[in-house]
C-alpha cells in the first residue's frame, strides 16, 4: 500500500482499531452495562438524553433517532432526546450563559432522576460536556460517557465510561458509532423481550 494512498491508509487504520475494540474485554463489558442502564431507564418510563459537539453531536442525534424510531425491529418508540438540535435553546443559552453551559442548562430543565445522560467527547475534556455531566450528577441521572484513549478526565463524572482504544479523533468517532449501534441492538432486543413477557 502506497504511503500516499490516504483512503487505503485510513481504512487500514480503522480496521486495526476495530480489531482492538472487538477484543477489548473491558470496553465490551462497559458497553453491555451501558445497554442495561438504558434498558432500565426506558423500561421504567424514563428517557435517554444525549450530548456532543461537532461530529459527536451528529452521533448523539443518530443514536437518539435509533431509539425513538427503530434500530432494526418493529417495536414501540422510546424516549431519547439529543440536546444538540434546538437552535433557539442553544443560541439563547450560549448568548446568556456562555457556550460551556449549553448542555448543562438543558439537562437542568429536562433531566430527571432515573434518566440517562450519554455524553460524547473524543477528547474527554470539552467544558460543555463536563458541565452537562456535573449537572446530571446533581440531578440524579445515570451518567454515561463515550471518549477516546486520552479522555479519562471524564471518568470521575461518569457512572459508566466507554473508552475507544484510539487517540485518532475520526477513528474514535467510528468506534463510538459502531459500538452505539451494538448497544441499540441490545436495548431494542431487551425491551422487546420484556414486552412479550408482560
Amino acid at each position: 500500500m502506497s504511503r500516499n494512498d490516504l483512503i487505503a491508509s485510513h481504512l487500514a487504520a480503522s480496521l486495526a482499531a476495530f480489531e482492538r475494540a472487538s477484543n477489548d474485554t473491558t470496553m465490551l463489558a462497559v458497553a453491555r452495562r451501558i445497554a442495561a442502564a438504558i434498558v432500565t431507564a426506558l423500561r421504567d418510563g424514563n428517557k435517554l438524553l444525549l450530548v456532543g459537539n461537532g461530529g459527536s453531536a451528529a452521533d448523539a442525534q443518530h443514536i437518539a433517532a435509533e431509539i425513538v424510531g427503530r434500530y432494526k425491529q418493529e417495536r414501540p418508540a422510546y424516549a431519547a432526546i439529543a440536546l444538540t438540535t434546538d437552535t433557539s435553546a442553544l443560541t439563547a443559552i450560549g448568548n446568556d450563559y456562555g457556550y460551556d453551559q449549553v448542555f448543562a442548562r438543558q439537562v437542568e430543565g429536562l433531566g430527571q432522576r432515573g434518566d440517562v445522560l450519554l455524553a460524547i467527547s473524543t477528547s474527554g475534556r470539552s467544558p460543555s460536556i463536563l458541565n452537562a455531566l456535573r449537572k446530571a450528577r446533581e440531578r440524579g441521572l445515570t451518567t454515561v460517557g463515550f471518549t477516546g484513549a486520552k479522555g479519562h478526565t471524564m471518568a470521575e463524572l461518569c457512572d459508566l465510561l466507554l473508552v475507544a482504544p484510539s487517540d485518532d479523533t475520526p477513528i474514535i468517532q467510528q468506534i463510538h458509532l459502531a459500538t452505539a449501534h451494538g448497544i441499540c441492538a441490545a436495548v431494542e432486543q431487551a425491551l422487546m423481550d420484556a414486552s412479550t413477557r408482560s
